[in-house]
Order: structure tokens, then sequence, then C-alpha cells
């Protein structure tokens, strides 16, 4: 693992040396995590040519030094900005990207100030992929991690779907997923577990309440598993009862657009089309105008991630990527069907990583 962080962080340094830069300050946990190892959630890592250093407070430093190598703990003194703006004056670097997503101008105001008028403070879209372009492209052993995470979220709907019956309570139904995400090993869900039954499902992220589940209604769950810190996520929709023919012609019209999608997917292809061939099917039936979001997003450290699976999207998906792929129908005042998966791009295929019937089920 550590070879491992040292060679991402080399490729990091490469992109800077092209984009002309010294240093990049990198404020994401992930991306902090992506190329060090580090897991705390309070620092500042400084990526630098002359070295790479990493900038927390008393309560990580011990964490730190046992979680990575090769990179310099430096105790916090003050505040974390003007810490951080000290080690690199220090280094005589002259040009320093940042994030601007990640970093306010008042934060980039206070760096300034810190490092002194030596520093150029350079907005990080120089930078052609930087942290975030090269989480982009998994390499066997973060596919492996999340082929694992994806079966584990897929034995936990499995185990839940069972417990799906009139009277009982949303939230009661989001506990029982959590516990046993942790039960099989997950560090905790990926993100808020959604659950919704009857008009609710309309709501795309419709949170878990107290209201009970009842006798011929749709019922949906989306839920991610966080397993050796890559995310999982997966989406099923249910019916309690025997559904009707409206239903039924939603939930397939759903489904084909989800297996166009995925069949769309592949090393080169266009992420733009790849939302084009779900909304193609659904505009086949007259659905089109029903699905309220984008087809998917990439996955890896965080849940959402690049590559974006939407209209308009001109970014070709490349081996190593991870996008889930959830095309949906909301009619308000109704309820609403996603069904998602996980996907992953090799060089000549590409893989399903969540594996649990994508067919209606009637309970």
């Amino acid at each position: 693992m550590k070879t491992l962080f040292g060679n991402r962080r080399r490729e990091l340094l490469a992109q800077l040396a092209s984009a002309k830069l010294d240093g990049l300050l990198v404020s994401r946990p992930a991306n902090w995590y992506y190329l060090t190892g580090f897991t705390g959630d309070s620092g500042a890592l400084l990526a630098t040519k002359r070295g790479t250093a990493l900038v927390t407070d008393g309560r990580f430093t011990g964490q730190a030094r046992q979680e990575t190598s090769g990179v310099r703990i430096v105790p916090q003194s003050g505040s974390l900005l003007d810490s951080a703006g000290a080690w690199l004056a220090s280094q005589r670097v002259r040009r320093v990207g940042f994030d601007p997503q990640q970093t306010s101008v008042a934060q980039l105001r206070a760096l300034r100030k810190s490092t002194g008028s030596r520093v150029e403070w350079i907005p990080a879209a120089a930078i052609p992929e930087g942290p975030e372009g090269l989480r982009m492209k998994k390499d066997a052993s973060e596919l492996a991690l999340m082929r694992k995470a994806a079966i584990l979220a897929s034995e936990v709907i499995a185990g839940v779907a069972k417990l799906l019956k009139p009277g009982i309570r949303e939230f009661e139904i989001a506990a029982e997923i959590e516990y046993q995400m942790r039960r099989k090993g997950a560090s905790g869900p990926a993100f808020e577990t959604i659950v919704a039954s009857g008009w609710r499902t309309a709501l795309p992220h419709a949170r878990p309440t107290a209201k009970r589940l009842r006798k011929n209604e749709l019922v949906v769950l989306d839920l991610g598993a966080i397993l050796a810190h890559y995310c999982s996520d997966i989406t099923r929709t249910f019916y309690l009862g025997r559904a009707p023919a409206r239903i039924r012609g939603w939930y397939r019209a759903v489904q084909e657009a989800q297996i166009a999608a995925i069949a769309a997917v592949r090393a080169g292809a266009v992420c733009g089309e790849v939302d084009g061939a779900a909304r193609q099917v659904l505009t086949g039936y007259r659905l089109d105008r029903y699905f309220v979001h984008s087809t998917g997003h990439g996955l890896g450290l965080e849940v959402h991630e690049d590559p974006r699976i939407a209209k308009g999207q001109s970014r070709r998906l490349e081996p190593g990527n991870v996008v889930t792929i959830e095309p949906g129908v909301y009619v308000e005042g109704v309820g609403g069907i996603r069904i998602e998966d996980d996907v992953a791009v090799h060089v000549d295929r590409t893989e399903v990583l969540t594996r649990f019937t994508r067919d209606l089920i009637e309970i």
C-alpha cells in the first residue's frame, strides 16, 4: 500500500509539472486518503515538487504518522490555513494550485496572507485531471474492493426484502438496512438510506419517515455501503401485493431503459450517449418527462464522483471507471420506480458489480 500511495503522488506531481505548478493544496478528505492513506477528518495536504506534507492538529498527528509513509507530518500551530501557508512559504514554491470548489473566498484570502506575495494561487482547473481525475480510473485492487462492497449491498437488500410487509415503518426498514450493513463488515452507509413507500416513491431522494407500509403500494429501497473506504449504491423497487397493469408497464419501461444504458456502457462511450440510451427507451413509452434526474454518476471513495452519466456530458468512459446506471420514472401523487446497479468499465467488457434480481418483486 505504501508503494501504491507513493505512485499516486508521483502521478499527481507529473500533472503539476505539466501545468507549470510547483504544488497543490489538497483539501478534500477522500483525496488525502487516496494520495496518502490518511483517514483523519481535519487537515490540509500539500503536494509539492520538494515533498509532500500533511498539516493536521494534535488529535490526528499520531494517527497520521501511523497511516502514512513518505509524507511529512506538520503539527498545526494556530489556524490550519496559517500553518499550511507557513509551510509552503518555507518551501520556496511560487505557483500553487487549489480547488475552488473546496476553498472559499475567505480561505483563499487567508492563504494569500499566510504565504505572502511570493506565492501565486492558481485555480486547480489548470490541472488536466488532478486527484479526482486519478480517482476515476480504479486499479485492480480498488475494483476488487468495490466488487465486495457491491455484493455486500446486494446481500443486504436481499435480506431486507424479506421484511417488507404492511404495517412496518419506513425508518424501521432503514435501521435494519444499516444494522445489516455493519453486521456484514461495512463501516457505515455510503449515504442516508432511502426508504419510500406509496406516493412518497415519487420523491427520488425521500428520507425514511414514520409512515407505515400498506398493501397495494410501491416501495423503493436505495442503499449503499462503505467497505474498506469504497462505496456501493443499489436501488430496487418492490410492490406490496399484485401490481396493476399501469405499474407493471412503468416498471417494464424503466427496466428496459436500464438494460439499454448498461449495454451502452463501454470503454470509449460518450457519457451523454449512455444517458441518451436510457432516455430513448422512456421516450418510446412516453414516460421521458417523468425521468427527472441523470442516468448515473461515478462511484468510488465517494458515492458521487466523476464521470457523470448525464445529458450533454462529452467525457468518454475509460477502463477503470465505475458508474451507477439508475433510470427512474416519478409520477407525483402516484409513485415512482427506480432500478440502480453499479457497473465497472474494463478494456474489452463491462461488469455489473451489484447482484440482485432486477425483475419486479411482488410481495
